[in-house]
């Protein structure tokens, strides 16, 4: 349209079609799903799964670890806080989210601190996500020795590249204890998801060497951005067996094109022969999503999904989520949304084997134009444990029938067309 204007002397519609042009490459998805290969006929707690998923995504599988599940603020603040008490080397941590309020002043104090007593304290944080974290905490941290460095901020010459964010919520210490999950550094994360003040979210602490691969994470992200290699045993110490458990930590970026934690969920959910219990705040599956889950049901497993309901913070993905509820209601898939507050974690159960717990959203956004990371381990008492508390949270939840999600009246469905055009970005 732009060169046939241009072509007719019509030059606002030139303008106005070439920047509509212009736009659309910029937010266009740097990955894409796969479309052929989901059709294995091998479970996933067969060696088969094992070696394609780690395979695939490029990961192996890492022994020697411990990991343990952190359910809300009131359990992961406290112990990411004494982990840093207890820092002597270093400090790490590329966050998404870090905002003003009293989380972010304890955090800011506890960095300062160990970066006075000597440690090398290392902050990265997304430009857009934490814009608003204040001159108070970023006084503290400066003030205190700790370096802090913005990734992508918005430029006229990155503007190729501004729909790629990190993210990633990882807070390394010692290079050999490592944080992640959902949460960021904000006050809202306080609490036990008791009300609408209090998010609900998970952290896990992973320790032993399944910690290297997050900081290798990190570094990749601070070099690109200071032009610094970080390098010594302050950051990759040797580390010995912590525990019995092999994990797999993903590390998903658009510059690979094709995003490992995407291919870590499809993966899973057509090699699960008996239970997928999904918890996502933004759940927008693309049509392969959809025809792998509906796929699923239709051989016999129990498909359910939890997503956040009235209470979801993103306008944008709350509608997209909806509308796309159809096809999965009718396949008898059953969907919960959590209303008691704003549900925030990211884990996958599956076949009471199978977990995932990380960074990622389900939907376009985290596949496709994030920096993400989410840890992967075959474990039956932490798989038991990650399903109980999805059954748990089934008392804040209501669940979405095929009629109530049919009565939804004009303006929800008008929104929902809107927000359609824009589902890339969901």
């Amino acid at each position: 349209m732009c060169i046939w204007a241009i072509g007719e002397a019509r030059w606002g519609w030139a303008i106005g079609a070439g920047a509509m042009a212009i736009v659309s490459h910029l937010i266009a998805p740097a990955a894409a799903p796969p479309r052929f290969g989901l059709d294995h006929e091998f479970p996933v707690d067969s060696p088969e799964f094992v070696g394609t998923v780690a395979g695939a995504s490029g990961s192996p599988f890492i022994e020697g670890n411990t990991l343990q599940l952190l359910n809300n603020g009131d359990a992961f603040y406290p112990a990411m806080l004494a982990a840093i008490k207890r820092a002597r080397h270093s400090i790490t941590i590329e966050a998404y989210i870090y905002w003003s309020g009293d989380v972010g002043v304890r955090f800011a104090e506890a960095l300062a601190e160990r970066a006075k007593g000597g440690c090398s304290v290392k902050i990265l944080l997304d430009a857009i996500g934490s814009a608003s974290v204040g001159s108070e905490i970023l006084h503290t941290l400066e003030a205190g020795g700790c370096q802090v460095a913005w990734y992508n901020p918005i430029r006229w010459y990155t503007l190729g590249r501004f729909n790629n964010r990190t993210h990633r919520k990882s807070l390394i210490v010692d290079g050999q204890v490592g944080f992640t999950g959902g949460a960021g550094i904000a006050d809202h994360w306080r609490g036990n998801a008791r009300g609408p003040d209090e998010w609900r979210d998970m952290q896990i602490r992973l320790e032993g060497p399944g910690v290297v691969p997050l900081q290798a994470g990190f570094a990749h992200n601070w070099q690109q951005t200071t032009g610094e290699l970080i390098t010594g045993d302050l950051f990759y110490p040797i580390i010995g067996t912590c525990g019995s458990l092999a994990v797999q930590t993903l590390l998903s970026s658009p510059e690979t094109g094709a995003s490992t934690v995407r291919t870590m969920y499809y993966l899973s959910i057509v090699c699960a022969r008996k239970s997928i219990y999904i918890a996502n705040p933004y759940f927008v599956p693309d049509p392969v999503a959809i025809e792998t889950l509906i796929e699923a049901k239709q051989r016999g497993v129990d498909v359910r999904i939890m997503v956040s309901g009235v209470r979801n913070d993103n306008w944008l993905a709350r509608h997209n989520s909806v509308r796309l509820f159809g096809r999965l209601l009718h396949a008898g898939i059953e969907i919960q949304e959590f209303n008691r507050t704003m549900l925030h974690h990211k884990t996958m159960v599956v076949d009471r084997r199978w977990v995932t717990v990380g960074t990622a959203n389900f939907d376009n956004r985290s596949f496709a134009h994030n920096e993400e990371s989410n840890v992967c381990c075959f474990d039956e008492r932490l798989a038991e444990d990650l399903h109980d508390i999805f059954l748990d949270d089934l008392s804040g939840c209501e669940r979405v029938t095929i009629e109530r999600w049919r009565r939804r009246g004009v303006w929800v469905r008008t929104q929902e067309l809107v927000a359609a055009f824009l589902q890339e970005q969901a």
